[in-house]
């Protein structure tokens, strides 16, 4: 792995000379009253004359804007410097109003004030994330289906339209476009260390989106249309997140910190402040200043371990950045295997931790998404969740610790940092598609558990149930679920099953949470799995909703049978109800059990055994049929408890013959 401490800059030259050099060159002064109006408003066509444009497609000439802005931003740091924050405040809060976070944009005023540039970098992130998602809900003004990249966003028609083009390009000069300063970009991404963001910038951009306040208003006056925020990401299930124990570990975090090769000397600083952040309960700013760090360190080993040096800088316009999307890939573009997640399943660390973590956190679907919805500015940062800081914080230190040096030995030992990195080596994804499914296997057991909690009828009408009951067909069904139990025998735990009572004994939550427990290896997961896993996922949701109706229906009429308010016809209703229940409960726990055992069994894979996929997604769907038609039929508006019997008969018989077979997804496995 390279030394950090060699590493001066992570921005490439073109890309260190546009954003540290390039807007200092012209010596000009700029007179603050040029740009703004005896109501101190922003006078945007004094601003937008300093963007040139290319004479070849009239394009934005990004290095002459820079070069001319370079004195406009420098006299909107002065100015901003020489106010008071009541003056400030009095004379710019409320055109903030329309980003509906007028607080943080208040916060970077005063961050403009301190000489830190740590706490400038960090307020230019928020500044940036706050000021896209405003932008998004403008855009929504005159468009559907905000555009996800910033950089299409602000080339879109719909906010040139409110905003005016010249001023979407005086925007894109700082923000947006990889042939800019893109200042958002390589803050974000972990490029930039804190003394690599001039504080002009971030000035710049304060006074910008006041101006753009500005424009908006006078744009809503005209139109009267109102501008409807986007409610924020709430995060629910917090628990799902617990992997680490709490923030005792950073008493000694800063250790490990200054001694660790996965931290950049440079970054240093970025560092501190978010362990700093944490301990004073700014979650959000601790993770804003945590994930681009991660990303910076991961890149260092990405590129250290695949051999391409050069991709530790920031790419040119005309290429890609080195991301966490990239660096999680199982294969490089130029379809050569990635060594990181190699790097990062080493005995060392007994599992794949670090992958499966930063795919739950960062990538997965289901997941908490963090840096994208924090960049992204869909977050309230003031409520943000400790929960997940501590989750993210904890996650850092387990890379500090693996990655730092023999002196850190009695650290590492640390009565703290053991049960952190014994967390670790049992971490299991939590949001991958399979994870998702055990979940939803074990809720809908859950809930059939319920079932026999309101099966029950006054005496004198037990008789009637058991006559029912006796139904030849519905003892065939039960026969057929104990053979296809027999059937299974041999892919579950030794002596789960009794002899006596084969559909009880394993048709049970424990045996399932016990298969669920099974650990199994999510990551790059092979794509007809991937197939599987849905169906197999609607499958279960169709099952869990049939139990919640059945829930529903047969409490309701238990209710009512209790209260003498049931007709004939319905009481007779109730009885097949209940008479169904005693078979549709084993059918739905076979059909969890089957789901389960498909997934555990991925580990025992065999190529050579013949296997027709398509006969099998073919099998998978007529199940999922089944369950859909189930739905249907235990309704309350249909109760259709024969004809649920005769489509179980015909599905347990399908079953029956593919369950002559080994299991289906060990053969699918690459």
């Amino acid at each position: 792995m390279a030394l950090p401490d060699s590493i001066t800059t992570c921005l490439s030259q073109p890309v260190h000379y546009a954003i540290c050099k390039l807007g200092f060159e012209k010596k000009d002064t700029s007179n603050i009253d040029t740009i703004l109006s005896g109501n101190r408003e922003v006078c945007w066509p004094a601003v937008t004359e300093h963007v040139y444009y290319l004479e070849s497609d009239q394009s934005v000439d990004y290095i002459k804007s820079i070069q001319s802005l370079g004195p406009v931003c420098e006299s909107v740091n002065l100015y901003f410097k020489s106010l008071t924050k009541e003056q400030f405040v009095i004379q710019y809060a409320s055109w903030f109003r329309w980003t509906n976070c007028t607080e943080v944009f208040l916060e970077v005023f005063n961050v403009l004030q301190s000489t830190q540039a740590t706490e400038v970098a960090l307020g230019l992130m928020k500044l940036t994330s706050c000021l896209e998602r405003a932008l998004g809900d403008v855009y929504l003004l005159k468009g559907n289906d905000c555009p996800f990249l910033l950089r299409d966003l602000l080339a879109s028609e719909q906010l040139a339209d409110v905003f005016g083009q010249a001023v979407m390009n005086v925007l894109r000069v700082f923000i947006g476009s990889p042939h800019g300063l893109n200042l958002r970009n390589v803050l974000w991404h972990g490029f930039a260390s804190p003394q690599e963001i001039p504080a002009k910038y971030c000035a710049m951009l304060l006074f910008l989106t006041a101006g753009l306040g500005q424009l908006l208003q006078t744009y809503l006056l005209q139109t009267k249309d109102v501008l409807v925020h986007r409610p924020y990401v709430i995060f629910i299930s917090l628990e799902e997140l617990d992997a680490f124990p709490g923030n005792e570990i950073l008493s000694i975090a800063e250790e490990l910190v200054k001694h660790s090769s996965f931290v950049l000397k440079i970054m240093l600083p970025f560092w501190i402040a978010a362990l700093t952040a944490f301990k004073q309960s700014r979650y959000a700013d601790s993770v804003i200043l945590l994930l681009p760090q991660l990303e910076a360190g991961l890149r260092l080993l990405f590129t250290t371990t695949n051999k391409c040096p050069n991709r530790l800088l920031t790419a040119e316009s005309s290429a890609l950045y080195t991301t966490f999307d990239e660096m999680l890939a199982k294969h490089l573009d130029n379809e050569q295997v990635n060594q990181l997640p190699v790097v990062l399943e080493e005995p060392a660390m007994e599992s794949i931790f670090e992958s499966d973590f930063l795919w739950d956190f960062l990538n997965h679907q289901e997941g908490p998404r963090i840096r994208d919805r924090l960049s992204h500015g869909e977050i309230n940062l003031e409520t943000f969740p400790r929960e997940i800081a501590n989750q993210i914080v904890g996650f850092a230190i387990t890379f500090l610790c693996r990655f730092s040096d023999e002196t850190m030995f009695s650290l590492k030992e640390h009565m703290v940092i053991k049960p952190l990195m014994n967390c670790a080596s049992c971490y299991q994804s939590r949001f991958h598609p399979i994870s998702r499914l055990k979940k939803q296997v074990l809720e809908c057991m859950k809930s059939i558990h319920l079932w026999p909690e309101f099966a029950t009828v006054p005496e004198e009408q037990e008789q009637k149930i058991k006559e029912l009951e006796g139904n030849t067909e519905a003892n065939t069904l039960i026969l057929m679920i104990s053979e296809i139990i027999s059937q299974l025998q041999p892919y579950m735990p030794q002596n789960c099953c009794s002899s006596d009572d084969p559909i009880n004994s394993v048709l049970t939550e424990r045996l399932l949470v016990e298969l669920c427990d099974t650990r199994i290896c999510t990551l790059y997961s092979p794509r007809p799995i991937l197939e599987v896993v849905v169906i197999l996922r609607k499958i279960s949701a169709q099952c869990h909703q049939v139990s919640q109706q059945v829930i529903a229906g047969a409490g309701l009429r238990h209710t009512q049978w209790l209260n003498k308010t049931l007709r004939s016809r319905q009481r007779h209703n109730y009885r097949r109800m209940l008479s169904s229940i005693k078979f549709l409960s084993p059918v739905l726990r076979l059909i969890l059990l089957l789901i389960t055992l498909e997934l555990v069994s991925v580990h025992s894979v065999s190529k050579k055994n013949p296997f027709d996929y398509q006969q099998y997604l073919k099998f998978l769907k007529s199940v999922l049929q089944y369950t859909e038609n189930l739905v249907t039929y235990t309704s309350p508006d249909k109760n259709k408890w024969d004809e649920t019997m005769e489509l179980t008969k015909k599905t347990l018989i399908k079953i029956k013959k593919i369950g002559d077979r080994k299991l289906m997804l060990m053969h699918l496995a690459t």
